[in-house]
């Protein structure tokens, strides 16, 4: 690590519980144990929200439809998602973490950064520090957690999917731009489907292609975004893990293979995108009173719809029944939608008496 000009090499790790829900589930009734689980709704605009492994060997994975999922694995079994439950559990995490390092920067309730180059244990290696936690996380919870360890954000929650489930892996300095110069882009985190896309496009399929063009070209096609893309390109990624942080919004957003002109699958598409957006709130303790529907059509012509409330949504079912409500008067549309989107704004910390550090929540 001696050959970075830049001194001391943070060490920074990425925590991501394995199949966390449907492995919650699973924890909690032997049942299901060793089973096809789907945690969501098994109606037929239902949405699987998160997929056991043994369902995973079929196909099936989150944020697909019900039906689809159920065509792949006839075994499959349902299960309702038990929110309460898999936030408590996230709140026992949480203090793990606490105990080596207040920087950290949850994502949702079952994945965060935490920056552990200076730490409250004094322990001088990051896979140590990332092997101890993963056993306090089973020791404490009964589940698997597998980890990433990196010189930066980007390339620690890449290293985190190397050795799913159960495992670890770690990308040096030294081996950061070797890495990333043989990366399929469409596995870049931070890369959607839809900017994978435009990549292949203009000839990008690698890392080692994005690194061929300048600065000004990324810029030029891909705007803001077109410095990270320089910089991980080179394994460089110099965003701080935040701890605590209050954004102004949080959204998610898809583009759908086909375009939808019925209300159905629209309001199936936008399922998973309301339980991202819930899942980050959840996770860092915020509310938000501002729900905004974004829709694109066939002609990239795009409408926004919102709706704002007094108080912060208490419960996802409020906010499924907004959403329903913006996306209800857009049909029958004039065109062919191609993209949803749901924002959430108007965002402020949940105050409890409880949970004094809620930001700490993964």
């Amino acid at each position: 690590m001696n050959d970075m000009s830049k001194p001391p090499v943070r060490k920074i790790i990425h925590v991501d519980m394995d199949a966390y829900y449907a492995s919650v589930e699973q924890r909690d009734n032997p049942e299901l144990r060793g089973k096809p689980i789907a945690v969501g709704g098994s109606a037929a605009r239902g949405v699987v929200a998160a997929a056991s492994y043994e369902a995973r060997k079929f196909g099936v994975h989150s944020a697909m439809p019900s039906v689809t999922a159920k065509r792949k694995c006839p075994e499959l079994i349902f299960v309702p998602p038990r929110f309460d439950v898999y936030k408590a559990v996230s709140q026992q995490i949480r203090e793990i973490f606490a105990e080596y390092t207040p920087l950290i920067e949850p994502l949702s309730l079952d994945e965060a950064y935490l920056d552990v180059t200076q730490n409250l244990k004094g322990m001088e290696i990051a896979t140590e520090i990332a092997s101890e936690i993963r056993a306090k996380i089973k020791q404490v919870t009964d589940l698997n957690a597998s980890a990433g360890i990196s010189y930066n954000k980007f390339l620690a929650k890449m290293a985190s999917d190397l050795n799913k489930p159960n495992g670890q892996a770690v990308i040096t300095p030294k081996n950061g731009p070797a890495f990333v110069e043989q990366l399929p882009v469409k596995k870049f985190h931070g890369v959607g489907p839809a900017t994978a896309e435009k990549m292949h496009r203009l000839g990008i399929e690698s890392g080692g292609d994005l690194r061929e063009k300048t600065l000004e070209f990324l810029v030029e096609h891909f705007g803001k975004s077109g410095p990270y893309f320089y910089g991980i390109a080179r394994g460089i990624d110099e965003r701080q893990v935040k701890p605590n942080r209050v954004r102004k919004s949080v959204g998610a957003e898809d583009t759908f293979s086909q375009d939808l002109h019925s209300y159905e699958p629209a309001r199936e598409g936008l399922q998973p995108l309301i339980e991202k957006v819930w899942d980050y709130c959840e996770a860092n303790g915020i509310g938000a009173k501002t729900v905004t529907l974004k829709v694109k059509y066939a002609d990239f012509n795009q409408i926004t719809r919102s709706k704002t409330v007094p108080a912060p949504l208490p419960a996802i079912t409020d906010l499924e029944e907004i959403v329903a409500l913006l996306l209800a008067p857009i049909f029958p549309p004039r065109k062919g939608i191609r993209l949803l989107g749901v924002t959430l704004s108007s965002l402020e910390r949940q105050s409890s008496g409880t949970e004094p550090q809620l930001q700490f929540a993964l």
